[in-house]
């Protein structure tokens, strides 16, 4: 069965939108044929691929900031990601590096995916060492970049977001705190050796990843082991219990979108928007392909994401 075929039409977050990036090694293409320059580091046995975006103000000061890890969601790759949050644009507004990393899959540069344990596809099947991986880039960009070690923060869409989860838990010494879009756990994710702040968005009209959890049907359950989700809710309860939080929850109607809040020891947050109007997609962002679900404009995540981070340094 081919890669096609394994993954939902909602899941394959391909290239839109082919971008030219700066400096690095090998090349990342598009879906629409194009190549872009990307940088390179070897783990595993395997040569992984990333793009860095350092605005000008950052390389050419000297002091350090904050470190962004965006991932894409399944079947998409860096430039996707990039295209589809706009999280580029937000670093050189507000002062931050920010990396697109790859996933892995039979083709090199389109259909990539993270192994987040139950999902997704082709890293999941070949239980490929993503949490090594993104460990290991955060300690090479932190060697040569201008990086504050209490500012690195991950976030990424549906199998992304998946993979923010378990990088937040097996990763916990190093990030300071993770927002999940569109994403879920499983149940059976072990707590955080530290505290990390956890900042979640849900679109309650997502049939890829169910709001209500449970496994997605037809062909979107071919990229899963089985498994089904947990409930989106249940997201900010896992990292409410890991980080010492009240089990007992605030929530405020916004009319567009339900905002759920946990109490927390001090600078520390847990968070989760449920958009009433948003599908599988980021909201606020551009769609990850042409078929599929338009993003509400509700809120705008990278906005609502990176005020949670800028607020959220590891204590």
């Amino acid at each position: 069965m081919n890669d096609m075929h394994r993954l939902a039409p909602s899941l394959l977050l391909l290239t839109i939108l082919a971008t030219s990036f700066a400096c690095g090694a090998g090349a990342v293409r598009g879906n629409n044929g194009a190549s872009v320059d990307a940088q390179t580091i070897r783990h595993d046995g395997r040569e992984r691929s990333y793009v860095v975006r350092v605005p000008a103000a950052v390389a050419e000061g000297s002091t350090r900031v904050p470190l962004v890890i965006v991932l894409h969601g399944g079947g998409g790759n860096a430039p996707n990601a990039e295209s589809m949050t706009g999280f580029t644009e937000k670093a050189r507004a507000e002062g931050f590096i920010v990396v697109y990393p790859n996933g892995t899959g039979r083709r090199r540069d389109v259909l990539l995916t993270w192994n987040a344990g139950h999902c997704c596809g082709y890293a999941m099947e070949q239980r490929v060492d993503d949490v090594g991986f993104i460990g290991a880039l955060i300690g090479d960009l932190l060697a040569r970049y201008p990086v504050d070690s209490r500012r690195v923060y991950v976030t990424g869409m549906s199998n992304g977001a998946m993979m923010s989860h378990r990088l937040g838990i097996e990763l916990s010494d190093q990030v300071a705190a993770i927002a999940p879009v569109v994403g879920a756990l499983f149940g059976d994710e072990a707590r955080p050796s530290a505290r990390v702040s956890a900042i979640m968005i849900n679109g309650m009209q997502d049939q890829a990843v169910p709001y209500r959890g449970g496994s997605p049907g037809g062909r979107f359950a071919q990229a899963w082991d089985g498994t089904p989700t947990k409930p989106a809710m249940d997201q900010a309860a896992f990292w409410a219990v890991a980080n010492g939080c009240s089990l007992t929850a605030s929530s405020v109607d916004h009319g567009s979108y339900l905002s759920t809040h946990h109490d927390c020891p001090s600078q520390i947050g847990v968070a989760i928007h449920s958009v009433k109007d948003n599908g599988h997609a980021w909201p606020g962002g551009r769609k990850g392909t042409r078929a599929g679900d338009t993003p509400s404009t509700a809120l705008h995540a990278t906005d609502v994401i990176w005020d949670f981070f800028e607020s959220h340094p590891k204590r």
